[in-house]
């Protein structure tokens, strides 16, 4: 069998944002021991599986735990697992428990909760992020307390990214509320106040010797991002997080400041395909030749981003391809045969849901309608909060919508996320769409080991979604975290993972 040995991380990380002053226990000056976050938008629940938005998960995984995360350079590394791998006598994944993993009850973590969890993930009736990968898991064995071993319906090469999503926390088999799981992770929630602000309080004598680095962590909400930036600079708040791209060179031109940011997550519009006019592909393809993304960077993003008109993948990985990235060029001309072609030449009425939590969310969706009122799609905003903007594209309450995402980490399987129809609902995939090709062609990929092999899989499943389009990639964001220079050991993680960077919030030390 082979596995992977893995070794405690050092303490390298935070990912935060900024506030202004709040009456409560988010407001004042600094106190030893606490770090003062600014939340972009108030998680609409904190249920461990649900995928309801990256402030959800940052703070499920701080009060949770994963069997694995990544490493500040997006290697996999252990967080309840001590080992992984694949057994190569009977093809299992065998995850190794840390025998000192306890619960915030008191608890110990064994292989039987990793099981239920599993069990619950998969159910019939659950609504997680991951039910369908968890239903390909055809058996799981637990042989001893700390060991779980998964048998696969099919042979599957990415299954530990699976678990290092932060909608995949382990809780305790005994938990009886989803509001209000049985976590093992460093922090516990102490105190908040809805809609305002809430207060993490490191969990005494963690099963992990001398983690975390910060005893409090106090997120507020500031949904403005310029008065997020303003929080940090007059002090109100040690980190921002989301920093508005206008504000960038500013935090970088201050001493005061460090900013760290990467290119990985991305925007892009989606389909309701459960009624015409989106569930005929060549509207899809109209609408991707329609936008000009160089002004969604230039009005969204202010210039901190690059143009994404084909499938999102990497430029410089081995699935990248110069032409296949280009699928999607900006051709109006293009777009009105594409119509035509669909028996819509003379356009049509229709709504496009986006949300203003996000500026660059509106900013994006107002450039896109202009470009495809251009071609006769006369496109309705409608913009909503953020947990309204979740709940309306869970259940596929729109017809267009903007939206911001990454993938779930940077192998192309990852995408799968996003690409793959076939999956259960979720806010940021397109819903009810038929993408046959596109489907198969990630499931061919997630099965084959040889590297060779697979390039050149994902390369075709990037051009059959050019044709089917399960979305309309639109640009590449820069995303980036501020903080004052007296908050030590924070490093982004890289491209996909950006997103998931909060949980280096641990692994912060205030001065």
């Amino acid at each position: 069998m082979t596995m992977t040995t893995l070794t405690r991380r050092a303490a390298f990380g935070l990912a935060g944002a900024g506030a202004l002053s709040f009456v409560g226990p988010a407001h004042g000056q600094p106190r030893p021991g606490t770090l003062r976050f600014g939340l972009s938008v108030w998680p609409p629940n904190l249920q461990p599986w649900q995928s309801v938005g990256q402030a959800a998960g940052m703070i499920k995984m701080l009060i949770g735990r994963r069997l694995v995360g990544f490493t500040d350079a997006g290697e996999l590394r252990g967080e309840l697992a001590t080992e992984f791998g694949r057994d190569e006598r009977d093809g299992a994944w065998v995850f190794k428990l840390d025998p000192r993993a306890t619960f915030h009850n008191g608890d110990k973590v064994t292989s039987e909760d990793v099981k239920w969890c599993i069990e619950q993930i998969a159910g019939e009736r659950s609504s997680a992020y991951y039910r369908t990968q968890m239903q390909d898991i055809a058996r799981i064995e637990t042989p001893d307390a700390q060991t779980i071993r998964l048998f696969m319906k099919e042979p599957t090469a990415t299954v530990p990214q699976w678990f290092a999503n932060y909608n995949m926390p382990i809780v305790s088999r005994g938990t009886r509320d989803m509001n209000n799981p049985i976590n093992c992770g460093p922090y516990r929630i102490s105190a908040q106040e809805r809609g305002s602000w809430i207060e993490l309080q490191a969990v005494p004598n963690y099963w992990q010797p001398g983690q975390p680095k910060t005893r409090t962590i106090r997120m507020t909400l500031i949904a403005d991002e310029s008065l997020r930036l303003a929080a940090l600079q007059s002090g109100d708040q040690d980190f921002i997080e989301f920093v508005p791209w206008t504000g960038m060179a500013a935090v970088e031109a201050d001493p005061r400041f460090r900013l760290e940011s990467t290119m990985g997550p991305f925007m892009d519009i989606l389909f309701n395909g459960t009624r015409p006019p989106f569930d005929n592909p060549l509207v899809r393809r109209a609408v991707a030749h329609a936008v000009k993304r160089e002004d969604i960077v230039r009005v969204a993003f202010s210039g901190r981003g690059k143009i994404l008109e084909g499938m999102p993948i990497v430029e410089g990985t081995p699935w990248w391809d110069a032409e296949l990235s280009r699928g999607h060029n900006y051709d109006p001309e293009r777009a009105k045969a594409l119509l035509s072609q669909a028996g819509l030449a003379n356009g049509f009425n229709t709504t496009l849901l986006t949300t203003g939590a996000f500026n660059m969310h509106k900013d994006s969706a107002e450039v896109a309608q202009q470009y495809l009122a251009a071609i006769g799609i006369r496109a309705e905003l409608r913009v909503v909060d953020w947990a309204t903007r979740t709940s309306m594209g869970i259940r596929g309450q729109y017809d267009l919508a903007v939206h911001g995402v990454s993938a779930d980490f940077n192998d192309p399987d990852g995408l799968t996320v996003v690409l793959d129809t076939s999956l259960s609902a979720a806010h940021g995939r397109s819903f009810g769409l038929r993408t046959p090709r596109t489907t198969e062609l990630l499931r061919k990929g997630r099965e084959e080991f040889d590297t060779a092999k697979r390039i050149e899989i994902y390369r075709d499943m990037q051009r059959a979604a050019l044709e089917e389009v399960p979305i309309v990639g639109l640009a590449w964001r820069e995303q980036g975290y501020a903080f004052d220079r007296r908050v030590t050991g924070f490093k982004i993680l890289p491209g996909a993972l950006s997103l998931s960077s909060g949980v280096n919030l641990e692994f912060v030390a205030v001065s």
